[in-house]
């Protein structure tokens, strides 16, 4: 694969799970010390993890099927050749400006043996109202390194983008989603099948409508085992992998915990598919030391 193919694959695997909306190279050059204080966050023990959502007071919570400790774990494969890992998993709960939030991350590692990726992409999500608050993506792509920050006030449909060069305060929606909190409320929809929903909630607005269409119900095994599953066809306004010619289709399982099983999606040269391996539950519903590597 040569070095510009795979430049352009690895900006449509750090959001495949999610948008496909981020654009290639729509970063701000930052210190290395961004990414690593990252990863350092994804390894926080289970105890902190625990500490995190205990630490904050009770409010009357939004019903979701995620919570603090879900982990997935997905190979990422370039028609069947395997080029990396990804993993979402929700850190707890924090306060933002005097919100309560769920931490989410994204973050995905791949290449080849001359261009290496290493994204991480962070979401904090309203508890209450599923709206985000914030949103931070770190991005180590060959030899660039980059972060971009942005504040979201749901309260007065605006969000603030930070650089390294200041500021700039721009229009948003009232009740926003970023791009890895869209994946997080998607799960929360009834995707009765044959409905179509239009949401606009993208935070930025001229992405929206973000079209998620509910396609067939179908039994489907990956690595991690073989589940009743739900097949959605997410849409948005990007030349990404969730164009109306990517085709792209989501699998969630067909019960409560509406997990992520896989996404297949076409391109130009060739098709993107992450395959989900490994599932740790939330831990208000894990026994100890609880790890989903295989389910019936």
């Amino acid at each position: 694969m040569t070095r510009s193919r795979w430049w352009l694959l690895s900006g449509i695997l750090v959001v495949a799970p999610i948008l496909g909306a981020a654009a290639a190279g729509d970063y701000t050059a930052a210190p290395a010390r961004g990414a690593a204080n990252a990863n350092e966050r994804l390894q926080r023990s289970p105890t902190a993890q625990q500490a995190s959502i205990t630490a904050t007071p009770a409010v009357a919570r939004a019903r979701v099927p995620f919570g603090a400790g879900e982990r997935f774990t997905f190979d990422v494969r370039f028609g069947n050749l395997k080029v990396g890992t990804s993993q979402m998993e929700v850190r707890g709960a924090e306060m933002v400006r005097g919100r309560e939030a769920w931490h989410t991350t994204l973050w995905i590692k791949g290449g080849t043996f001359f261009y290496k990726v290493n994204n991480v992409f962070e979401s904090w999500i309203d508890t209450q109202t599923l709206s985000s608050l914030r949103f931070v993506k770190q991005q180590e792509e060959g030899t660039r390194e980059g972060v971009k920050y942005y504040e979201i006030y749901p309260e007065r449909a605006a969000y603030i983008e930070r650089g390294e060069d200041g500021q700039e305060e721009h229009r948003s929606v009232s009740q926003p989603l970023d791009d890895g909190s869209f994946l997080y409320f998607a799960r929360t929809l009834p995707l009765r099948q044959g409905e179509t929903y239009d949401l606009n909630r993208y935070f930025i607005p001229d992405r929206n409508p973000v079209r998620i269409r509910v396609l067939r119900r179908e039994r489907v095994t990956v690595p991690a085992g073989t589940f009743n599953a739900i097949v959605v066809r997410p849409v948005i306004k990007t030349k990404g992998i969730f164009s109306e010619d990517g085709r792209a289709e989501l699998w969630l399982s067909d019960d409560s915990a509406r997990m992520i099983l896989q996404l297949r999606t076409r391109l130009s040269f060739g098709s993107l598919n992450l395959f989900l391996t490994s599932y740790t539950p939330p831990v208000r519903q894990a026994s100890r030391s609880e790890t989903v590597n295989a389910r019936p």
